[in-house]
């Protein structure tokens, strides 16, 4: 994450053609000869916040539970996100994370405090899951731990303490009450969020208040395992914006430029989801192609944001040594009817999907500084990856993609260049299709394509330059109609199918249904 890669603006070009009817093929070509970066697998990261039911429910029902577990944490969620090769988990927040005090979710269960949690809901927090039971929780999926540290209502001594608690291999105090709550080594932290959104719930700070902080925290917070060192070690992000504009970039940027010994960053957080307009009011469900457009209009606002962004870091930072991290994104709509408007619970749709496989792809674009994202959020809230109801599971159109996408993670960004052409619905006029490609470490090419145009499928005939491919396979998703879901009364209503494109004269030709997202490998 923390080496410079070389860049990739310009590697892909889309040139806007008449609008097309499904009769009219789409020409795209691969090659492999023309390679950019390294697509940080961190990009699929998730996010886990103490809010609704994504952690109690979502993750954590109790060893007591008569849902299968292990020590308290759900099997089915555990083997889902597996599937998925989550590579890191955001936690404990959010605005929750400027309110957490750690202690109060370590030690025995029946002897942790319980507290309120204003931000969402002004329900009880129990504590029952806290730093243990997020690191059995990461061990269990396979991942690796983004913990958020309280800037906001806390001290660089908790903050500190927490850090030693966690990663301290000699006997200290606290090293020792880590081994009696149960594990004698040092935990590894890979990533360190100093802060969260401090121009807002996290404290109203201006950019230079939050520098004086982000220089105290970066400089006492330690990661002590002896472990992570060089390429292991602790990577610490600062807050950055929450939206397109760059002051508060500036002001940290400059400062990184011009730091003193004691501190460093290794990232920089960018917020920004998907509303159309402010607060959320969009539907999840019962929409048309009106709203279906307009939403995607506004997720492909994110390549001028992180173009922005990009652009100034490369200013104070030419050699992209601090990642981009866009650390909250995601679909965020009106709450479900009938449930509790801090839970945040919506539905996730066939919209949803194309909406994530259009960031996904945005970030890749920029993999020589998007280094790390991560959507908003896990389970049960906003954008999901899984929704849970007591012992019922299912898998959303979201949890798809991103288990679709798995092979782009740490695969070699190539060149693509296609026609996008263009879907218009009202005055909106949207590309209407989108494309990456990766090679993997195996030296096996893949291509994801989206379809935005709801209604026409497109059929592309694509080529590798300089190679007669013989066929490509993979899996596409689509949907009935745009607002389609999976429910727990039907959880397979939008769920991959097998592809396959025919291959003549070197070149492959594959038909791409409407509102779809599609992955196929390329054989050579």
């Amino acid at each position: 994450m923390v080496s410079a890669l070389p860049s990739t603006i310009a590697l892909v070009v889309l040139t806007l053609a008449a609008p097309g009817s499904a009769a009219d093929k789409v020409h795209l070509t691969v090659d492999p000869s023309k390679s950019g970066a390294k697509i940080d697998r961190n990009i699929f990261g998730q996010f886990a916040e103490h809010l609704g039911s994504g952690i109690y429910e979502g993750i954590w029902v109790g060893p007591e539970s008569p849902i299968p577990n292990t020590r308290g944490i759900r099997n089915d969620v555990v083997t889902a996100l597996r599937a998925l090769k989550v590579p890191n988990v955001r936690w404990p927040g959010g605005c929750f994370a400027d309110e957490y005090h750690w202690r109060k979710g370590v030690g025995p269960a029946e002897k942790r405090t319980s507290t309120l949690n204003p931000n969402w809901g002004g329900v009880i927090e129990p504590n029952t899951f806290g730093t243990n039971e997020f690191m059995d929780f990461l061990d269990q999926i396979g991942s690796e731990a983004y913990l958020s540290v309280n800037v906001g209502s806390g001290t660089p001594q908790e903050a500190a303490e927490w850090l030693e608690y966690l990663t301290a291999s000699q006997m200290t105090t606290l090293a020792k009450e880590r081994a009696a709550n149960g594990h004698a080594a040092p935990y590894k932290i890979a990533f360190l969020g100093i802060g969260n959104e401090s121009w807002d719930c996290g404290g109203n700070m201006t950019a230079d208040y939050y520098l004086s902080q982000l220089k105290i925290y970066s400089r006492f917070v330690r990661n002590f395992n002896p472990a992570q060192v060089g390429n292991q070690q602790m990577l610490k992000i600062a807050v950055g914006p929450g939206d397109a504009s760059t002051e508060w970039t500036e002001t940290i940027m400059k400062a990184y430029q011009n730091r003193h010994w004691s501190w460093d960053i290794n990232g920089l957080s960018v917020h920004s989801y998907t509303v159309v307009k402010w607060p959320p009011s969009y539907a999840s469900v019962g929409f048309g192609v009106k709203e279906y457009s307009q939403m995607l209009k506004s997720t492909l606002e994110m390549e001028d944001l992180v173009t922005k962004q990009s652009a100034v870091m490369d200013k104070y930072d030419p050699q992209r040594k601090v990642a981009l991290v866009v650390d909250e994104w995601g679909a965020w709509l009106a709450s479900m009817p009938g449930s509790n408007p801090g839970f945040l619970v919506q539905q996730n749709s066939q919209r949803d999907a194309v909406l994530a496989a259009l960031n996904l792809n945005i970030f890749a674009r920029h993999a020589d500084r998007v280094r790390m994202a991560n959507i908003a959020q896990m389970i049960n809230v906003l954008q999901a990856m899984i929704l849970t109801s007591k012992e019922k599971m299912i898998l959303t159109p979201t949890y798809h993609v991103f288990r679709m996408y798995v092979p782009f993670q740490n695969a070699t960004f190539v060149r693509v260049t296609f026609d996008a052409g263009t879907y218009k619905q009202g005055e909106i006029i949207l590309p209407r299709v989108d494309a990456i490609a990766a090679k993997d470490a195996s030296g096996k090419l893949w291509v994801e394509i989206t379809n935005v145009d709801p209604d026409q499928s497109a059929e592309i005939e694509f080529e590798v330059a300089g190679v007669k491919a013989k066929e490509a396979s993979g899996e596409t998703l689509t949907a009935p109609k745009v607002d389609s879901v999976n429910s727990f009364e039907a959880p397979q209503t939008v769920v991959p199918k097998p592809i396959s494109a025919k291959a003549q004269n070197g070149k492959l030709t594959v038909s791409v249904e409407p509102k779809s997202v599609t992955v196929i490998s390329i054989e050579q």
